[in-house]
């Protein structure tokens, strides 16, 4: 895993806040402390309309989650709302599996799809190193 000082600044939400104020579930922990990357110290929380605003490009790992955040999203948000996996060749439309409610193998997957996207983001908004 690389590092790239973009500037940029990173966040991650819900658009419900079922799990706000919790750590990662100890599965993600443990998929990501392999990729030599400590998640464990991180929070859930809930997306704010502020977000809305700080943020210039808010990505939803699924169609109902999208659907979520244009509902909440101020009128004149400047946010760019899309789907994560648009950004990742040949996945266009397609939806991040949520992990949760199955084993440590969905996990991975969704470990492979938060690199894919992260890739993706470089390409259409960044520079790849």
């Amino acid at each position: 895993m690389r590092q790239l000082d973009l500037g940029w600044a990173v966040d991650s939400a819900g658009t419900g806040g079922w799990h706000a104020g919790d750590p990662p579930d100890p599965r993600a922990v443990a998929v990501a402390r392999a990729h030599g990357v400590d998640i464990s110290g991180l929070r859930g929380r809930q997306v704010g309309p502020q977000d809305f605003v700080r943020f210039d490009l808010i990505l939803a790992m699924d169609h109902d989650n999208l659907a979520g955040l244009r509902r909440i999203a101020p009128a004149d948000a400047p946010a760019d709302l899309r789907l994560a996996l648009d950004l990742v060749e040949g996945r266009q439309g397609q939806a991040v599996a949520d992990p949760y409610y199955g084993d440590a193998s969905g996990f991975h997957a969704t470990w492979a799809d938060a690199c894919a996207i992260a890739d993706g983001v470089l390409r259409h908004f960044g520079r790849a190193g």
